[in-house]
């Protein structure tokens, strides 16, 4: 062995590589990780020395994820940490509104040149036949959920729902705690920030807990996902090579490898958090149960879908447009445009800044388009579907009806990532054509038959976390219950755990999370 380039291996793989970020259940995370919690453990009771230790790790894990960006982090947080204690010097609304719109403003600003500059160049260039050259703009991993968590801090401050973070190295804990900083859940201060104060040692309910989310998210991931989307990639690399059939695997194919991706993650981080003795939200809560597409988006990014209803939605509702509409229904006796048609006004705000959230790209504008457009129809033909249900028969109010409606949902969810996935419209829209090509029988029979150990492999874990999240609804949870088991059960359930990423080939290392992106 030559020690000698030792010390250049090593300063190769503590610095940051654009086509190697460091990912959660990677081989150098954990390294990293290990070593960090004994360190942890030891400061934990010293605040500020623990403050300063998990701010380094944090920065440093941001800076393996996305470069020198870390250093726009920091700014942002002093930015934050000055005008939240500005305002509670100022003692005048207006000022107070202006210091919020202030840091808005800012942090949007940079939010949108990072995510849209080049759309609006490409889009210029194509109108006016020039030729502009894209700006070598490289996205910061994870800058829309920091920056939701900032805003959300500031117009909280501005609401006096929370005191301001004491100190500044508080608040830069908050916003750069490594668990959520890249791929949510997006953290609400006034829920974390108290956990903050408190300092508290995790106890070991908390901590078995998180090693079976953590678990349950690497398996998700390194298992599940990685291992559908070798599939997946070859049918919407080109899906006029493949059968009607296949195509239709590779969309539900799709559907399951993005749940199982993106919940993998939100499993991963509220495991890490609870080792470290912080609660983190739910994230996913058994979206692909839902009976409609409401309920989905109820369940699907929790995170997300709680910050537009506190930040767009209400605000929306308050309007002076709602109000006026509001006082018009009521005058007019009409009780059901009072309150659908401002709910639709909101719905309406909210899907157009999800898309915006997404990205610019036509593809994603189509998907929160579609997906608005259903939810908004739904909220409009509210009243009728409710006095239908009421005169129908009883049979629809069965469980077998419950179960169509759920396999309605999913497959509409299933359509609407069409447009999400593909890169271009002209790879949705051969992907359309081709699930309605030719019939299904003979293909799907040719589909199971070559795809059978395929199709086992993947159904066997999905069935037992299918199983372990749906003992929630009765009132197990077996993630708090974890640990209670002997010790002969949890070591076979990480045995078990580990023996199936090694079958699968599982590695996290190979591929970034989906949501990374964004």
């Amino acid at each position: 062995m030559d020690f000698t380039s030792l010390p250049d291996s090593l300063g190769h793989l503590l610095t940051y590589h654009r086509e190697a970020p460091l990912i959660f259940s990677s081989g150098l995370f954990w390294v990293l990780f290990v070593c960090f919690m004994p360190v942890y453990a030891l400061l934990r009771r010293r605040k500020w020395q623990m403050l300063v230790f998990v701010i380094a790790f944090s920065l440093y894990f941001y800076y393996k994820c996305s470069g020198w960006f870390f250093l726009l982090l920091v700014s942002t947080s002093v930015i934050d940490w000055f005008i939240s204690r500005a305002m509670v010097e100022i003692g005048s609304s207006a000022g107070r509104k202006w210091l919020v719109a202030l840091s808005v403003v800012i942090s949007l600003s940079v939010l949108g040149f990072f995510k849209y500059a080049n759309f609006f160049l490409w889009n210029w260039n194509a109108m006016v036949e020039g030729n502009f050259q894209p700006l070598t703009l490289i996205l910061p991993v994870g800058i829309s959920f920091y920056t939701f968590q900032s805003i959300s801090y500031i117009v909280d401050v501005y609401r006096r729902k929370i005191a301001p973070a004491e100190t500044w190295g508080e608040y830069l804990f908050f916003l750069s705690f490594f668990p959520a900083l890249v791929a949510g859940p997006i953290v609400r201060a006034e829920n974390f920030l108290p956990q903050l104060r408190e300092n508290r040692r995790a106890n070991h309910q908390e901590i078995y807990g998180g090693l079976w989310l953590i678990l349950a998210g690497v398996i998700k991931k390194a298992v599940i996902a990685d291992y559908i989307a070798q599939y997946n990639d070859l049918v919407f690399a080109s899906p006029t090579g493949y059968s009607g059939f296949e195509s239709l695997m590779g969309v539900i194919g799709y559907t399951m490898q993005i749940y199982c991706d993106f919940s993998g993650y939100s499993d991963m981080a509220i495991g890490l958090a609870l080792i470290m003795g912080f609660r983190l939200d739910i994230n996913f809560n058994l979206p692909y149960k839902s009976q409609s597409l409401t309920e989905f988006w109820r369940r699907w990014h929790i995170s997300l879908g709680l910050w537009f209803k506190n930040y767009v939605f209400y605000p929306v509702q308050r309007t002076k447009l709602c109000d006026n509409i509001r006082k018009a229904m009521k005058k007019k006796k009409n009780r059901y445009g009072m309150n659908v048609f401002p709910t639709a006004i909101s719905l309406t705000a909210v899907w157009t800044l999800i898309g915006l959230w997404h990205g610019f790209d036509w593809n994603y504008l189509c998907y929160d388009w579609f997906c608005g457009l259903i939810i908004i129809s739904a909220e409009l033909l509210k009243p009728v579907y409710d006095k239908v249900n009421r005169s129908a028969p009883k049979i629809f109010a069965s469980g077998w009806m419950d179960m169509l409606r759920t396999l309605r949902t999913f497959l509409l969810v299933s359509f609407s990532f069409l447009f999400f996935r593909p890169d271009t419209m002209e790879v949705t829209i051969r992907m359309m054509r081709n699930l309605f090509a030719k019939p299904y029988v003979y293909q799907a029979a040719e589909f199971i038959y070559w795809h059978v150990y395929d199709l086992f492999l993947i159904a066997v874990p999905l069935l037992i976390l299918g199983v372990v999240d749906g003992m929630k609804y009765k009132g197990i949870d077996v993630y708090e219950r974890f640990h209670r088991f002997p010790a002969v059960v949890r070591y076979a359930v990480y045995v078990g755990g580990i023996l199936l990423i090694y079958i699968t080939k599982g590695d996290m290392s190979s591929g970034g999370f989906a949501y990374y992106v964004f």
